[in-house]
Parts: structure tokens; sequence; C-alpha cells
């Protein structure tokens, strides 16, 4: 059955896209580079800042040190969030809330998995009050392997299962709520379902790769969802 929810964070819980792709740009033109059109989509999309500018850099030839590529990721945060604190209002999705509270009423846990750095996380969610919501954050930086969102998924079921023993909490019975092709695939490698919400690509891009997909969070039919698990687990016991 479904237990739990995981959420990606840019693209499904705050359209930040065009903020982060304007800082990427700032960081080339200051590093003496030139930012080409389309660039942060191609190179970018569901990537960490750090895979992000590696490539990026990596394709004007440019050599880095690890502790340099640290920099530019900082700097890169801290502009982000002097820019996330000036705004009167967040960037938030059309229908993230309510579907929050759908999940809520239904008891199911909640938490985000992230290629973005805790700390833009933990801002975004305490600003938007929606903090108290998500039981476990999981983000880039804590996840120090070569397929972060991959783990990142088994590290939170891993945190809902240590505050929850008694939840027993299986891949299995996760739903992975994503925007991108590649947040897709890493989800139904970890044993999830996932959803593909067509906020930054096609709807029939997504619909090749996901298990659910939808143009907006509030068309997700969450009792649906629910069976769907209910009769899969079923089906299972029964075969």
């Amino acid at each position: 059955m479904l237990k739990a929810v995981l959420f990606d964070f840019n693209g499904i819980i705050i359209n930040d896209k065009l903020l982060h792709e304007q800082l990427i740009e700032q960081i080339l033109i200051e590093e003496n580079l030139r930012p080409q059109p389309g660039e942060f989509r191609q190179v970018c999309l569901g990537k960490s800042d750090r895979a992000c500018l590696k490539e990026l850099l990596t394709r004007r030839s440019r050599v880095l040190s690890e502790s340099y590529l640290t920099q530019l990721v900082n700097h890169k945060t801290q502009a982000y969030q002097q820019q996330v604190k000036q705004l009167e209002k967040l960037p938030l999705y059309p229908g993230l809330k309510d579907l929050i509270f759908q999940l809520r009423a239904k008891e199911l846990k909640l938490a985000v998995v992230s290629n973005s750095l805790l700390e833009e996380v933990k801002l975004v969610l305490d600003q938007a009050k929606l903090a108290e919501y998500f039981q476990a954050l999981v983000a880039v930086d804590e996840v120090i392997t070569s397929e972060p969102e991959l783990d990142g998924y088994f590290l939170a079921v891993e945190r809902l299962n240590q505050l929850y023993p008694d939840l027993n909490l299986q891949m299995s019975e996760c739903l992975a709520i994503e925007h991108t092709p590649i947040g897709i695939e890493a989800a139904q490698r970890a044993g999830m379902q996932a959803v593909g919400v067509a906020h930054t690509y096609p709807f029939h891009m997504l619909q090749r790769l996901a298990d659910w997909t939808v143009d907006y969070l509030c068309d997700l039919e969450v009792e649906r969802v629910q069976e769907a698990y209910s009769w899969f687990e079923t089906g299972v016991a029964q075969g």
C-alpha cells in the first residue's frame, strides 16, 4: 500500500528555474565565459549545481580544482538565498498546498528529496511555512555519491523508518513526484513508482517514462493512486 510520498524540490515545490538559470549565467560571466542559449536546460535541469557548473566549465575547457568548484557553488547558493529572501511572494507551484493537505489527510508520510543544498531547501520551506509538513528532508550535500538522487531516495526512506519504526516502509510503498526524466528514472530504479508533472518537460515526454503523468499538481488523483497501490499489493499476494 502507499505509505509515503517523496517530493522533488525545484520544479515541483518552487518554480525557480529562471532564478537558477540567471545565477548560473552570472557565474559564467564572472568567469569571463559566455552563456549559450538553451544550454542551462540541456545541461543543468535535474542536476545539482556542482554537476551543472562542472559540465558547463568543462565544455569551455576549464580545469577546476574541487575546492574552487566548491567556492563557485557556495557563491551561487549565497546569491540564491539573498534573492529568495527578497521575494514578497515565493513562486510556489499552484495546487501544492492542496495536494499536501490531501496527502496529510490520508496520513501519508511526506519527504523532500532534492539535488539542491539543504540550506536552500530549508529556507524556502520555512519561508513558505511548509516545513512542518515534511517529516524528512534529503539534500544533495548529504549524499556524497555519484548518483545523489538515487541514493537520496534510499536515505529518505531510512530516515522515515527511523522516525516511525512501526512504519516498516519499503521502497515499493513510496511515490515520487518528479518533473524531469532524470528524476523519474532515478525514482523507478530505486524501486518506487513515479509521477511526472509537466512543469518543465512536455506531458508526452514524461508519459513515456512515468507511472503517472499530470499537467499540474492539482490533477493528481490521490485516491486513484492509492487504489492502484492496493490493487497491486492484492494482485501480488494472490499471485
